[in-house]
């Protein structure tokens, strides 16, 4: 259960860098959706980072490497946005 929270939290944190980090006009608007997709970072470095061996099963990713995860998150939401899937409101 802590390992959930921890990714939760370092989720969180690694959305609001991520936003930070890569700036655009096709960000996702508003605190809530930046946190959900720095979570979803945080939980695909975790998958990545189990299925190679580089974390425990018991462990989470890190912050750089839950903020790379909120980074790619992002910037194939942009993709996404820029091709006209997903419609971002403005």
């Amino acid at each position: 259960m802590s390992g959930l929270l921890w990714i939760i939290v370092v989720g969180f944190i690694a959305g609001i860098l991520a936003r930070l980090i890569s700036p655009g006009p096709n960000n996702p608007q508003g605190f809530i959706l930046t946190t959900v997709l720095g979570i979803a970072g945080a939980f695909i470095a975790t998958w990545i980072g189990q299925a190679i061996g580089h974390y425990s099963p018991n462990q989470g990713a890190g912050f750089i490497t839950a903020t790379i995860g909120a980074v790619v998150v992002l910037f194939i939401w942009n993709r996404l946005v820029a091709s006209g899937v997903i419609r971002d409101r403005q």
